[in-house]
């Protein structure tokens, strides 16, 4: 069941990095073209970059379920298929804690609770906390970079589903070979 809800996640990040890998060339066309025309639109250069994030962020995501991240495979490919099945496990375990990091990283940096208890008042928060995350706006888009900064959020729960969904799965045919 979670390999499967796993899946269903991966093929969210990845319509979503394609739409953004999408929006990422049509941004940077757009951005030749009226550069060229001599009336050039500076936002378009930074919301191409945090759409390129964003894509960043979810296909990595989604390839830590398909198993298709950049990896050394010098020690697996040189053991059994029985020890590279271990091996996959501890890495998956790896991935989990890093993942987990990432979670608690984010709790620390967003501190959603503490925004709570100020009632959703950032002048408050901002106050309490000398924590500055919510006031702080993009150079030219002028929003706050929270939004964007969420994709954090997205990668480590994509990142914790998906190496839960390995090591609580059956090794699949990918793991022996």
């Amino acid at each position: 069941m979670l390999f499967r809800i796993s899946a269903f996640w991966a093929r969210i990040e990845l319509g979503a990095a394609a739409l953004l890998a999408v929006a990422v060339t049509l941004l940077i066309l757009l951005n030749v073209l009226t550069r060229n025309i001599g009336s050039a639109l500076y936002w378009v250069d930074e919301l191409a970059i945090y759409a390129m994030a964003w894509m960043t962020f979810l296909g990595a995501s989604a390839a830590l379920h398909h198993r298709n991240s950049v990896a050394i495979t010098l020690l697996p490919d040189a053991v059994s298929p029985g020890v590279r099945i271990i091996i996959r496990k501890i890495v998956d375990i790896v991935v989990l804690a890093f993942a987990l990091c990432m979670l608690w990283f984010c709790w620390r940096w967003f501190m959603p609770l503490d925004l709570a208890q100020s009632g959703f008042d950032v002048m408050a928060f901002q106050g309490s906390t000398f924590n500055f995350i919510y006031a702080e706006p993009t150079l030219t888009l002028g929003l706050p970079k929270y939004l964007f900064w969420c994709v954090m959020w997205l990668f480590a729960l994509g990142a914790t589903l998906h190496s839960l969904a390995h090591l609580t799965g059956a090794p699949t045919p990918k793991d022996a070979t």
